[in-house]
């Protein structure tokens, strides 16, 4: 019972979230300076029936709260609305472009995963050791790396220099689109390792200094098998926490490395919209990265209780 009102409680809380960011990314709109009407008629000195018409036609002579409700039933829908750039359904503009971010932001986490966990994880386990500060001194220069300026070295190294990999578009096919992605998906991952080998480290340090760690090493149990079930397992609660928080990030900073590594996805996207007053757009992405955050959030909350039962207990206490 207490589970089931856990999840009924998580599912009312993104319900909510989703509903107020969904008035923030409508209506800041309407702070924005510019006018779309101008947009869709740029070079042009129109009529006043031409601007009545095309404002009719996108629904810019509504209400700004009836405007909000055809939005919303629209999204339930699947319906975006049109691009004022692409003259398209804003569905189609992002699904064609979807694939392409997803790809790069799945490779990107991978490698954010694996690397910032065995990082963080033997800079633990060997406190105070060389190992560990020469970690943390390659963590630090890592961290003030930018993302474009690890782009420029990545693709001067691996592909100008040494031809290993392709510096511009995404290729055809899964493995080419691969071979294509893994320079801009390190590009990407770089900044956010640091922050994961570094939650990593903390939580597996403050999981090695706990009693019973201490009684199970003290009982001959191998050490091995000790961070294996206890550290290491009850580490992964806070770097899952950080692990969600990274998922809007990533689509985020994927528009810097897109555009350094000439892929039409959808961070790129977004930056043009923004730059050419395209609101349908940019109110659809902006609202999806919500959604993923949310979701990938609200995922990492039912987990944490059954990687960490002791959470759970706490919940329930309290």
């Amino acid at each position: 019972m207490a589970a089931a009102r856990r999840v009924v409680g998580k599912l009312g809380g993104l319900l909510l979230t989703l509903f107020l960011a969904s008035l923030l990314v409508f209506f800041s709109r309407f702070l924005v300076p510019g006018d779309p009407v101008s947009f869709l008629l740029r070079g042009r000195k129109p009529s006043p029936e031409a601007v009545a018409l095309v404002t009719a036609q996108y629904g810019l002579d509504l209400p700004p709260w009836e405007q909000y409700v055809r939005w919303v039933l629209g999204v339930v829908q699947g319906d975006f609305g049109r691009s004022l750039q692409y003259r398209q359904d804003v569905s189609q503009v992002i699904g064609d472009r979807l694939p392409l971010t997803l790809m790069l932001v799945v490779m990107a986490g991978v490698i954010i995963a694996v690397a910032g966990v065995v990082l963080g994880a033997l800079a633990a386990l060997n406190r105070g050791r060389s190992v560990d500060r020469l970690i943390l001194i390659g963590l630090t220069m890592l961290g003030a790396i930018p993302s474009f300026v690890g782009a420029i070295v990545l693709i001067a190294v691996f592909s100008v220099q040494w031809g290993w990999f392709p510096s511009f578009g995404s290729g055809d096919g899964f493995l080419d689109m691969v071979r294509h992605l893994t320079l801009p998906s390190i590009a990407l991952a770089l900044v956010f390792i640091v922050l994961v080998a570094k939650v990593t480290r903390s939580a597996m340090i403050d999981q090695l200094s706990r009693e019973h760690v201490e009684v199970s090493t003290s009982r001959g149990v191998s050490r091995r098998l000790v961070i294996r079930r206890h550290v290491l397992r009850n580490a992964l609660g806070p770097i899952l926490t950080v692990s969600g928080v990274l998922v809007a990030g990533l689509i985020v900073a994927s528009s810097i490395v897109e555009a350094a590594f000439g892929l039409s996805g959808i961070g790129s996207l977004l930056v043009q919209s923004v730059d050419r007053l395209d609101f349908p757009v940019v109110q659809a992405i902006v609202l999806l990265v919500v959604f993923a955050f949310v979701v990938v959030n609200a995922i990492v909350d039912i987990l944490e209780p059954w990687i960490d039962p002791r959470s759970a207990a706490g919940a329930g206490a309290r």
